[in-house]
Formats: structure tokens, C-alpha cells, sequence
């Protein structure tokens, strides 16, 4: 296995499926196109980071993830600077939004590939500029998407998580166990062939 991320935080969510794997940073390019819909785009951007990866090591099954915070359906990335993020955490505030990982496997010598995705609803407590401020005085939030992180100090900002909790800080834990489970089942991985686009 291949793990096409430098996260710490995916690198530890893996870890709680497959204890050893490699790591090799993907250079792909993350698309921003909210036409595509959350789960397309996150699908997209995870397939261009397992591609990107595969080709050097067509001997091994490779993962690209993509996470993405939505509100009414416009992808939250990672802020440019603390104001920023403060501006991001100032319109989540008090709002429901959605946290999507789509994730691409890939075996480039097999020639087979399989995406899915998962999404989990997120309830923002509602934060005055102070908390918010308080909270970004604690959690660095500039490599992380929405401007937060559930599992840093989370319990500031979140007043619910309705699905998968691990989704949320970056990799869908159990639908990622499932995949692996059944990756070898006939009919379950999708088979491309020559010429198929990468992009949508």
C-alpha cells in the first residue's frame, strides 16, 4: 500500500487499518470547481492524487484522499491567512455544513481503480469573534480545510457530528476498511481502459 499524502492526520487515521505502508507525496494539482458537487469533486481531486502517484509504483495499491468542507454546497478549503480563517469560522458559525472525503484506489499494474466518497454533517456551536479568536489562537488551521479540526480542540466550535468522525479529520476509516475488504471481490473494482480521462 501507498498512501499518495504527507498528512499526519490521514497517515494515523490508515495506520488504524494497515499497520505499515509507504508514503509518497502526490504533486496533483486540487480542482476548486463547486459545479462539479461535493462528492464529484472530492472524488476528482482524490483519482488526480492517486494518479499522480500510481504510475511510479504500478506494483502497489495506492490511496488518494480529498477532503472538503461545504457550505450550501461552495467548497471551504484551506485559508490563505488568519483572517481568512476567521472570516471561514465566522460563517459556519451557528450553521449545519458538510465535511466530504472522496477517496481513489488504485492499482495501476492491475489496471483497476475504485472511488467512493462519504459525507458527514457538522453543527457549529454559535462563536462570538472572541471565540473564534480563542480558537485560533490554540489550533494552527492553515493546512486544514474549513479552517478547523474536529479532533483539536473541537469541543470549542462543534455542537454535533451526525456520521463518520474520521471522515472529518481527513480519512473515512470504515468505508476505507470496507473497500479494502472487498477490493478483490469480482465486480467490485471498476476496470478502465486505454485513454480514459482522469478528469471529469
Amino acid at each position: 500500500m501507498v498512501l499518495a499524502s504527507q498528512s499526519p492526520r490521514r497517515r494515523s487515521l490508515l495506520m488504524e487499518i494497515l499497520p505499515q505502508f509507504n508514503i509518497v507525496a502526490s504533486e496533483a494539482t486540487e480542482l476548486h470547481d463547486a459545479t462539479l458537487g461535493p462528492r464529484r469533486l472530492c472524488e476528482v481531486n482524490a483519482q488526480r492524487k492517486a494518479f499522480a502517484v500510481a504510475p511510479l509504483h504500478p506494483d502497489h495499491l495506492v490511496l488518494g484522499a480529498d477532503t472538503l468542507v461545504f457550505l450550501e454546497g461552495e467548497p471551504l478549503g484551506k485559508p490563505p491567512d488568519l483572517d481568512a480563517a476567521h472570516a471561514m469560522l465566522r460563517r459556519l458559525s451557528g450553521r449545519v455544513h458538510e465535511v466530504v472525503t472522496g477517496v481513489c484506489l488504485v492499482h495501476w499494474g492491475a489496471r483497476r481503480v475504485r472511488m467512493f466518497s462519504d459525507s458527514t454533517r457538522v453543527q457549529f456551536r454559535a462563536l462570538t469573534d472572541a471565540d473564534i479568536a480563542e480558537y485560533l489562537r490554540r489550533v494552527p488551521v492553515l493546512d486544514k480545510a474549513g479552517s478547523y479540526a474536529l479532533q483539536e480542540e473541537g469541543h470549542l466550535i462543534i455542537d454535533a457530528v451526525e456520521g463518520s468522525h474520521s471522515n472529518v479529520v481527513g480519512l473515512p476509516v470504515e468505508a476505507v476498511r470496507r473497500a479494502l475488504e472487498r477490493w478483490n471481490e469480482e465486480g467490485v473494482p471498476i476496470v478502465w481502459t486505454e485513454g480514459d480521462p482522469v478528469d471529469p
